[in-house]
């Protein structure tokens, strides 16, 4: 049990930072744990903040440090400074820190400058590709951490691989697991996503794009379409491209054509994406948190991009790595939704949080 007095703060800025930290927040509460949550702002507008947080029930952050847009080294620096000046304020024992974003980066450094405890949710995931500005934050943070709560052991391993002691390594399980189970109850009783767009359970495609490396690459951009458009047409059926305002310009930019079954939709909220994506009969991706959740929810799903710091969901057989090249598109997709769904869910029983407190517990006493 922890301390009475033991403080935890909180640091997330992303909407995935929220969704995956939701868990460890409401088990905060359940056990009556001091906790002061800081958002950054990194991805700030209200339907992230107080409308995201309303919608599922979840406190309203105790700073709102609004840091916003930027570069990279902006952005991180402004983050930083205003992390560091909260944290001389609030005094916590451990900071919490979730995935591989500028807000993570920016909390774990800044706490590693004071005496205070780092931790780490979902260390140890590695795509090996350090052009990602994602992979550098997460190796640095797992470097400077004190926690590394490693979703699997193929993470640990990645960790241990690196020289990080073993006593920092604690394989909890992914805090996706206990969000998707918490909040599928919350979908079904508020989303109406499938009335509103007129779709059937099983009968649709769900797409997203909007990596970088995807959307601001016209060749690449186009070839994914490419094959997109094909497996409509093999598979005949509608695909549903929920579309980031970023992937949008790029479409108008590069004057590319939407094929004729692919419906673009506005940016969904958490709770009816989640209701999109259980309802698919496969999801065709370029995002790390989609690959997961699929896999969760037992819909067969395509990897549009080249490498993936998800390995675990292709060696349950859940997920597919196939690039943008559109015929390996569509050979894929038709491979993977023929497949059974009764793969073994590889990111654990949904009791990550609970792991990760009892963690903080047991080095607090």
């Amino acid at each position: 049990m922890i301390h009475e007095d033991h403080h935890v703060a909180i640091v997330l800025g992303t909407r995935p930072e929220i969704i995956k930290l939701s868990s460890v927040i409401r088990e905060c509460q359940k056990r009556k744990i001091q906790f002061t949550l800081i958002h950054t702002g990194q991805h700030y507008s209200d339907e992230l903040d107080s409308v995201f947080f309303e919608q599922l029930e979840l406190p309203a952050p105790d700073y709102q440090l609004a840091v916003g847009s930027g570069s990279h080294g902006e952005q991180t620096g402004e983050m930083l400074a205003e992390i560091e000046r909260v944290l001389l304020d609030v005094e916590p024992d451990t900071v919490l820190v979730q995935g591989d974003t500028n807000s993570v980066l920016a909390g774990a450094i800044a706490a590693s400058k004071l005496p205070v405890d780092i931790g780490h949710v979902e260390a140890g995931l590695r795509s090996f590709d350090r052009e990602m500005p994602e992979e550098t934050n997460r190796v640095v943070t797992d470097h400077v951490a004190d926690y590394l709560f490693a979703p699997t052991e193929t993470s640990a391993d990645y960790l241990r691989d690196e020289d990080l002691d073993e006593e920092r390594i604690y394989v909890t399980g992914n805090t996706v697991v206990d969000a998707v189970r918490e909040h599928q109850a919350l979908a079904a009783k508020k989303s109406t996503v499938l009335e509103d767009f007129g779709l059937d359970s099983g009968e649709f495609v769900l797409l997203t794009a909007h990596r970088a490396e995807n959307v601001d690459d016209r060749e690449r951009f186009d070839g994914l379409l490419t094959g997109v458009e094909r497996v409509a047409v093999d598979l005949d059926t509608e695909v549903i491209y929920p579309i980031h305002p970023r992937a949008k310009n790029r479409l108008d930019e590069f004057e590319l054509e939407v094929p004729e079954r692919v419906q673009l939709v506005e940016p969904q909220d958490y709770l009816d994406f989640l209701e999109l994506e259980r309802a698919a009969s496969l999801i065709l991706t370029d995002s790390g948190g989609v690959q997961e959740e699929a896999s969760i929810l037992g819909v067969p799903c395509v990897t549009l991009r080249d490498n993936t710091e998800r390995p675990e969901t292709i060696d349950v057989g859940a997920n597919r790595l196939v690039g943008v090249d559109p015929n390996a598109i569509r050979d894929g997709a038709v491979e993977m939704y023929e497949t059974s769904s009764a793969w073994e869910n590889p990111f654990g029983d949904g009791t990550a949080a609970e792991r990760i407190l009892e963690a903080v517990a047991d080095r607090s006493e």
